[in-house]
């Protein structure tokens, strides 16, 4: 099936999907190794009994493969690859305009702070995404689009998005997230950091004591954040905050491993 979508003109979301999950044999988000070799062997098959050329994007990973056998391709790489129906996960990327867009959107549409997104507030948040780009797009179509972003990035399969998945969506140089990934703690840890931190117990924190707490991951962490970077991540992650007021539980979605 997937040698057969690889001869389309076009693919659409649902095809773009199927193919990934096809060649990523092991679901880890990659398509890698013995992986990569059959696609691309199986690619330019495809292309040639269609009688197509590959395209530039196309001779480009094939070069690098050729150079480089511990090359990899991952979800948002592999769309500028294929031929996909609107580029539709780069179309969505272009309208985040930075991290703190990113999460000023996240928060509209986490309306019941429950720090997921699930499918009927992710299509509302596509939506605006469209609305804001000034496209138009049927119902379907934007079911479409909401089940293929659900599975691309739900990497635990529990039918919804946290935070740090739904960020994904933005170009890794802007996703300051994952750069936390690697200072993230079990719920207890975090919640005897965040109650030395609140140290008037209010239950949420301020600017200033946030700006305390970043400074001092950054020195512990240095590896993976950087002290320069400090105003940014505070600016972007102020953005969950509620009238300055950054809770527990929304700190929780930056800082604590998944249940």
């Amino acid at each position: 099936m997937a040698g057969s979508l690889l001869q389309s003109v076009e693919i659409s979301a649902s095809q773009f999907l199927d193919i990934f999950n096809h060649y990523d044999n092991d679901g880890n988000g990659f398509i890698e190794g013995k992986e990569l070799q059959s696609f691309i062997r199986e690619l330019r098959e495809a292309r040639q009994q269609a009688g197509l050329d590959l395209t530039d994007e196309m001779r480009q990973l094939v070069c690098e493969y050729e150079t480089n056998s511990e090359r990899r391709i991952g979800l948002i790489e592999l769309v500028q690859v294929l031929p996909t129906e609107e580029n539709f996960l780069l179309f969505f990327r272009q309208q985040l305009s930075s991290c703190s867009h990113f999460i000023q959107v996240w928060r509209r549409y986490d309306v019941d702070h429950s720090g997921f997104i699930e499918a009927d507030e992710l299509k509302d948040f596509l939506k605006e995404l469209l609305l804001k780009a000034q496209r138009i797009c049927d119902d379907k179509k934007l079911d479409e689009y909401t089940a293929a972003t659900l599975k691309i990035f739900d990497s635990n399969a529990d039918g919804k998005l946290c935070l740090s998945e739904m960020s994904r969506l933005l170009p890794d140089d802007q996703n300051f997230l994952l750069r936390f990934e690697g200072v993230k703690m079990s719920k207890p840890q975090f919640n005897r950091i965040f109650d030395i931190y609140d140290q008037d117990g209010s239950g949420f924190m301020d600017e200033s004591q946030l700006d305390s707490l970043l400074r001092d991951l950054s020195e512990n962490n240095n590896k993976v954040l950087d002290s320069k970077d400090v105003r940014l991540y505070h600016s972007s992650i102020m953005e969950l905050s509620d009238g300055g007021k950054l809770y527990r539980s929304d700190l929780s979605l930056l800082l604590c491993h998944e249940d």
